[in-house]
């Protein structure tokens, strides 16, 4: 058994870069190209699917983490440590980017139809997220590492904003859009925020965890939304 959870930590990883990198890629396109248009439709897909499968090969990733961290990163020494930040936190934003790729999928899916996007998966990524958050959250105070709580207050943040589309009385015929935008550039900022913080222990371990390096896509990823959202708004009076 001790032997299959670094064997299949190696194989979680390598879906994780391939799938990951691919996304990274994929993300530029819809975000800086013609809006709605054939290439934003193709390279959103790919990049929603990518971030499914990284997300999954994320929580595999953690959960050998957590099971055996010694021997899934045999380069550090502390098993209390590895837990928390390559196992519960890196479990969190594992869950954060399914929920963002798919709630953010669904809802240009469904824009004519809204009742859609209240099936199953899509709520019960709401309440994983909600779970994870709490308990990364528990974990950063158990384990003195402050660090972590920043992936339980942007989970929560998450949690509370999709339900609050999901289930509001009234809704703006943009909503959906702006949902759109919201969530899926939110998965780009959480799966840039794990290259730069996970992908860097290995190559700059000096600043794989400075709060410094992770604000670089969080920046980038929270102007990009605002930007697109007030496109939106400037739409929204000419469709009436």
């Amino acid at each position: 058994m001790d032997s299959l959870i670094p064997a299949a930590f190696k194989i979680f990883v390598v879906l994780h870069i391939l799938f990951g990198s691919l996304g990274l890629v994929a993300f530029w396109v819809p975000v800086l190209g013609l809006k709605g248009g054939v290439q934003h439709r193709k390279w959103g897909r790919v990049f929603s699917v990518c971030m499914l499968v990284t997300g999954a090969a994320a929580v595999g990733i953690s959960t050998c983490t957590l099971l055996d961290p010694l021997g899934t990163h045999p380069h550090l020494t502390d098993p209390a440590w590895i837990r928390g930040i390559f196992g519960w936190m890196m479990q969190g934003l594992a869950i954060l980017t399914l929920n963002l790729a798919w709630y953010g999928w669904l809802c240009v899916q469904n824009r004519e139809r809204h009742e859609a996007n209240l099936e199953w998966r899509n709520l019960a990524l709401q309440a994983a997220l909600l779970i994870a958050s709490i308990h990364c959250a528990y974990q950063s105070w158990r384990a003195d590492l402050p660090l972590m709580l920043g992936m339980p207050a942007i989970g929560l943040a998450t949690v509370a904003t999709n339900l609050w589309f999901l289930y509001k009385p009234q809704r703006r015929p943009l909503d959906w859009l702006r949902e759109h935008i919201k969530a899926l550039v939110g998965a780009g900022i959480s799966v840039y925020t794990a290259f730069f913080a996970f992908g860097a222990v290995r190559t700059v371990p000096a600043l794989a965890l400075h709060p410094g390096l992770w604000a670089i896509p969080l920046v980038v990823g929270l102007g990009l939304i605002l930007y697109h959202q007030a496109a939106v708004a400037r739409r929204a009076p000419a469709r009436g």
